[in-house]
């Protein structure tokens, strides 16, 4: 891409807002670190063994991204909450919660669906889309979902507060609105057409997007999902909807850098959009980093699996033992041997059998390296480091 950020410009006259620019406005050359760091975090993960963990690191990734998103617009779902609201039948979806849930899950595949569509371009309608996937059923007095905002004069639309950088009062006319989406989608197909990277268009959509905030609410949800569709049409997966959860994690900086750049763009600055498209950069890094860490994991625990899973074949340990491994892994975080004593399959398994019988089954899994037990006798899978299993069996 060419360092000469003017001619990807794009400059519109509204009939009520006044000028408004589409710009790059970044500085390539102090970028180009950034991008290179995200494309290798990218191949690094690219390479990783995907195939063998790819429907539970989509889950994991779903839930993730979608209490992320949510929790950003104040939303109290906790993560395990979130799941479960993910794991309801349609037909049982009624709460205002997991409305909000299961929109922002049929945003995301709409958002698959049309990045793997051949020859898929951004469209005003596919904003329109979003937002009607997204606000779908959700009670508001003036929210259509899939209309653009026209505000009554004495009914401003104002976002942000002064904690963030200040407040912002977008475009409040649904002519100079409609004006400006459609200017956004032309300004993409520029960038396009002149082969920026899609690590520099899918932030400044999102930015320019959230500016011009055409919908009476849902705008930060739809900003996100352009970004992640932008994304995932240009090859990333998982990783763009996983930045949803670092978004949330840094809510602050997130709201506060739309406004420091908007206001960059009020002084001049040479590049007003350079904070928001680095700091996307950097959250892209960020999250490619940890799937590849946790795919790694997910291989490292199929191995243990199929581990014990041969010693019980060749009868190295019995079916109790191997369903006690298979619970501690299960239990994803530290098991007490109370709470394992208390488990209903666990009294079934030992239903009639001695106490000594089940210290025989659990020394022998100790001994097998194939479960730890730490300090506070809680019981850990033989993958963990003995380390981190508070000091060893």
């Amino acid at each position: 891409m060419t360092s000469d950020n003017a001619m990807h410009e794009l400059r519109l006259e509204t009939d009520r807002f006044g000028p408004f620019r589409f710009a790059v406005g970044v500085d390539m050359d102090e970028l180009a670190i950034d991008l290179t760091r995200a494309d290798d975090a990218w191949r690094m993960f690219s390479a990783s063994p995907l195939a063998q963990v790819a429907n539970q690191l989509q889950r994991e990734v779903l839930v993730q991204s979608v209490f992320g998103t949510n929790t950003i617009e104040g939303a109290n779902l906790t993560e395990e909450e979130t799941g479960r609201s993910l794991d309801l039948d349609p037909a049982q979806v009624q709460a205002e919660q997991d409305i909000r849930v299961r929109n922002i899950q049929s945003a995301y595949d709409l958002a698959v669906r049309s990045a793997e569509t051949p020859g898929w371009t951004l469209s005003v309608e596919y904003l329109r889309q979003a937002h009607a996937a997204i606000c779908r059923d959700l009670p508001h007095p003036d929210n259509v979902p899939g209309r653009f905002r026209d505000n009554p004069r004495e009914r401003p639309t104002v976002v942000d507060d002064a904690a963030h950088g200040g407040v912002y009062r977008p475009p409040q006319y649904g002519g100079d609105i409609r004006r400006l989406v459609e200017g956004l989608v032309e300004w993409h197909g520029m960038l396009v057409e002149s082969g920026v990277s899609p690590l520099i268009r899918a932030p400044l959509v999102h930015l320019y997007f959230e500016l011009i905030h055409p919908f009476w609410d849902g705008n930060g949800r739809v900003g996100r999902v352009l970004e992640a569709t932008l994304l995932r049409q240009a090859g990333y997966q998982y990783a763009p909807f996983a930045l949803a959860k670092f978004y949330q994690e840094q809510i602050h900086r997130y709201f506060a850098l739309f406004n420091q750049c908007r206001k960059a763009e009020v002084r001049g600055d040479a590049h007003p959009n350079h904070a928001f498209v680095a700091f996307h950069l950097e959250g892209l890094r960020v999250v490619i980093e940890r799937l590849h860490e946790r795919v790694n994991n997910m291989v490292h625990v199929l191995l243990f699996e199929a581990r014990a899973r041969q010693q019980l074949d060749a009868r190295q340990i019995n079916a109790r033992q191997y369903a006690i491994v298979r619970h501690v892994i299960e239990h994803r975080r530290p098991l007490p041997m109370a709470t394992l004593r208390a488990d209903p399959r666990y009294q079934a398994m030992y239903l009639g059998k001695t106490d000594k019988t089940r210290q025989r089954d659990l020394r022998r899994l100790l001994e097998s390296g194939l479960i730890h037990q730490d300090e506070e006798r809680r019981l850990w899978p033989g993958f963990v480091r003995s380390a981190d299993a508070g000091g060893g069996r």
